[in-house]
């Protein structure tokens, strides 16, 4: 699916910045950036790398849902990450490699700023405090990762679901989160009757309410509860780094 571009580059220095990485950089540096940026929708199912496709772009996330695949030769996949406004798509470019292990689409309509892969690369050069960010937040998905295949191995589904709506949540904002169980299967690496049932008990105990490819997190508190310990392991690992980079 096609990206659509929003105004190019003059439209993308007026913009206000929601991004994390980017609204974090000093002013100098962000002036840089900004040159090079394009802001672009992302409709929901839009690709912004596919598994061994050169990478022309990375996107600095400014909202919406990026899911971080690994695929099958026999089409069926598991997700190993997801990215919003806290982060970015293109991590390999970071270190001069070309391809993308992995399938990240759009799981949750939003939008970025965009910049090709050539520019990120001389943006780097000049931009040191960028290029930590950017490096900090590849070992956060490296870590995310590494925990959500400790999850989809070791703990139940009704405990993924709710750790993938807690995450989901973090990154959306607001207590509503649009999908559908046939996409949820996919998201867990699990039968969609398996996603049903888990959603089903989790709705019959108050912790959300499921309605036409919506759910509606009615306790986030019970829902932290009902989760399995990644989810927390993960959050505390981020303060964490958060606060030895300081």
């Amino acid at each position: 699916m096609a990206h659509r571009p929003s105004g190019g580059a003059s439209d993308s220095r007026k913009r206000p910045i929601h991004n994390a990485i980017l609204a974090a950089l000093p002013r100098k540096e962000l002036a840089i950036v900004r040159a090079g940026l394009e802001f672009v929708e992302l409709p929901t199912q839009t690709v912004l790398h596919d598994m061994g496709r050169p990478i022309r772009f990375a996107y600095f996330m400014e909202g919406g849902l990026a899911s971080i695949l690994h695929v099958l030769r026999n089409g069926k996949s598991v997700e190993v990450g997801l990215s919003g406004k806290e982060g970015f798509a293109g991590s390999p470019v970071l270190v001069g490699l070309r391809t993308s292990p992995s399938r990240v689409v759009m799981q949750v309509k939003g939008a970025a700023f965009r910049m090709s892969s050539k520019d990120l690369a001389a943006c780097l050069r000049r931009c040191p405090e960028l290029e930590r960010r950017l490096l900090r937040y590849s070992q956060e998905l490296g870590t995310q990762a590494a925990q959500i295949a400790t999850c989809n191995r070791l703990h139940e589904v009704n405990q993924r679901l709710a750790r993938w709506l807690l995450m989901s949540q973090d990154r959306l904002g607001g207590n509503m989160v649009p999908l559908t169980q046939q996409f949820l299967a996919h998201m867990l690496g699990t039968r969609r009757a398996s996603v049903t049932v888990a959603a089903g008990a989790l709705q019959r105990a108050g912790l959300i309410a499921y309605n036409r490819g919506e759910v509606r997190i009615k306790s986030r508190r019970k829902l932290e509860a009902a989760s399995c310990e990644c989810y927390e392991i993960m959050r505390r690992q981020t303060r964490r780094w958060q606060k030895e980079a300081r």
